[in-house]
């Protein structure tokens, strides 16, 4: 924690479901040392809202039209790195946690989640913290060390691929098509694309089908 705050926190949401939004952003602006700045129901907009009003927090959701709420984080991270991403959505596996977080998410609350929560997230993100809400911390922590498992096994039969790479091809071997791994990772079909062809070529496979060989040869696909 960075000391007692004396500015009011500025927070800025996106979530495309107006009634929720609406409601949220009037909770949250009847607590005290909370100012909303901003609301919107678009993910790229989202981007456009927080380069504009620079806000100390984005109560942002996954699901969103224009952008989703993993890409935008990822932009808006890249952009303003004083500014913090508190995710809260209906989305509560493992996959949609993880892919924000990548992302630079500091935080992941189910949608249910009471005032007092959303407000102590708030400020523990603000203040440099990470906060798991629910169930998030369980799937979280079983995910990660599943995804160590799969790295260290991936690592010492591919030891030229990055982690991110042999995630892919963890998935390629497990028989997901590039669209599955897009979604499930939350990534643009062309980045798979391009890193599946670049998995390719590090691991000296002909084809896909060659990869996924390799790949299950090493443990890799279960």
């Amino acid at each position: 924690m960075t000391g007692e705050r004396t500015e009011p926190l500025r927070v800025l949401i996106a979530d495309d479901h107006p009634v929720y939004r609406e409601g949220l952003a009037m909770v949250l602006g009847s607590l005290e040392g909370v100012t909303v700045v901003g609301e919107t129901g678009d993910g790229l907009e989202a981007v456009e809202q927080a380069e504009l009003l620079r806000p100390d927090v984005i109560l942002m959701d996954i699901a969103m039209p224009g952008l989703n709420g993993v890409e935008a984080t990822r932009r808006v991270r890249a952009a303003l790195p004083d500014t913090q991403v508190l995710v809260l959505s209906m989305h509560e596996g493992a996959d949609s946690v993880l892919a924000a977080l990548r992302a630079g998410a500091r935080g992941y609350l189910v949608k249910g989640a009471t005032k007092h929560e959303v407000a102590r997230a708030l400020r523990d993100v603000a203040d440099g913290g990470a906060v798991f809400g629910g169930s998030v911390a369980d799937q979280v922590l079983h995910r990660v060390q599943e995804s160590g498992r799969t790295t260290r096994r991936g690592a010492e039969a591919f030891p030229d691929l990055t982690d991110r790479e042999l995630e892919v091809l963890d998935l390629v071997a497990g028989g997901l098509s590039n669209a599955a791994i897009a979604t499930r990772l939350y990534l643009s079909d062309k980045t798979v694309r391009n890193v599946v062809s670049l998995v390719l070529t590090k691991i000296h496979a002909r084809d896909r089908a060659d990869a996924i060989v390799k790949a299950r040869d090493a443990g890799l696909g279960g």
